[in-house]
């Protein structure tokens, strides 16, 4: 029984084992996208800490229409789980491999299962911690496991009709991308549903600040037929994200373009590369350093 597994062990084949994000991460290795650096804590890792707490958890019952008793049940099963311990052979082994990763702060992420991940994607429901150092690492592990029972979780998998479901969380460790640039790619125009029209979100900094609606980001729309960029526009930007915090853009560059025409043309191409694997259009977040960019999870458009 394997608890820790390096991306490069990790195909789309293992969902169960690595959840949708971790899966999809493997896969991307596999077909030599530039991914960050990082492992899965598997889901083995999360039955079994279960298991040594003695820890049964059921959602059966519970009347996700009322707010309330959501908030409740959500209380009392995340206190249950960030109350457990976690044994020292599996706190050493996610350390270890943290120590290999060779870096300071890493992202970790929640990597839920399901059936069919082309329709349950978790976007958004599951939490993420940027910036972890070692000496958090295994409460943030925790904080993921915990996170598949907030209200939104518990939500989405009533709407979804997962409410029964064996569903189990592994957590991503993956070194962080202290980016300049970061956004989305939709490589199907999520607005539109054009299949051939690649749409690139773009904005300074960490994508946070997109995710959390505090900043507008540039918008390329990219042919995919001849790569040729179709329309374009680019907003002032005077907030972004760092390790170091929100900080304030300089004045400077605040209403420059986020992306060069041909840094934008390598990023849709990379993308195009990623939807004809999968053979069906993708939602993937990106960063962009140092001038190389990086793919940090592609998932399927599920609004599609």
């Amino acid at each position: 029984m394997k608890f820790i597994k390096d991306f490069k062990e990790i195909s789309k084949k293992d969902i169960f084992v690595a959840g949708g994000k971790g899966a999809s991460l493997g896969e991307l290795v596999k077909i030599r996208v530039p991914v960050p650096e990082g492992f899965v804590v598997t889901t083995e890792a999360y039955r079994q800490f279960l298991k040594e707490n003695e820890l049964k958890i059921d959602l059966k019952g519970v009347d996700t229409e009322d707010s309330e008793a959501v908030s409740f049940v959500s209380d009392e099963l995340q206190k249950l789980i960030l109350d457990g311990k976690v044994n020292s052979t599996l706190q050493e082994e996610i350390i270890l491999h943290f120590n290999q990763l060779n870096c300071q702060f890493v992202a970790v992420r929640s990597s839920a299962t399901a059936e069919d991940a082309t329709r349950t994607s978790w976007a958004g429901q599951l939490s993420t911690y940027l910036n972890t150092q070692k000496k958090d690492l295994i409460d943030n592990v925790k904080r993921c496991w915990a996170s598949l029972f907030n209200p939104r979780a518990i939500s989405y998998r009533a709407t979804q009709g997962l409410l029964e479901a064996d569903i189990a969380v592994a957590v991503i460790v993956q070194k962080m991308i202290d980016a300049e640039v970061s956004g989305i790619v939709f490589t199907a125009h999520p607005v539109t549903k054009d299949p051939d029209m690649i749409l690139i979100e773009a904005g300074f900094g960490l994508g946070e600040a997109m995710v959390s609606g505090m900043v507008t980001p540039d918008n390329y729309v990219v042919n995919k037929k001849d790569l040729t960029i179709y329309d374009f526009k680019i907003s002032k930007q005077k907030k972004m994200v760092t390790k170091e915090g929100t900080l304030d853009v300089p004045e400077e560059k605040q209403g420059e373009r986020k992306l060069p025409e041909k840094k934008a043309i390598e990023l849709a191409k990379l993308c195009i590369k990623i939807e004809d694997h999968y053979k069906i259009p993708q939602d993937i977040e990106w960063a962009l350093t140092k001038n190389k960019l990086y793919i940090l999870q592609s998932r399927a458009i599920t609004t599609l």
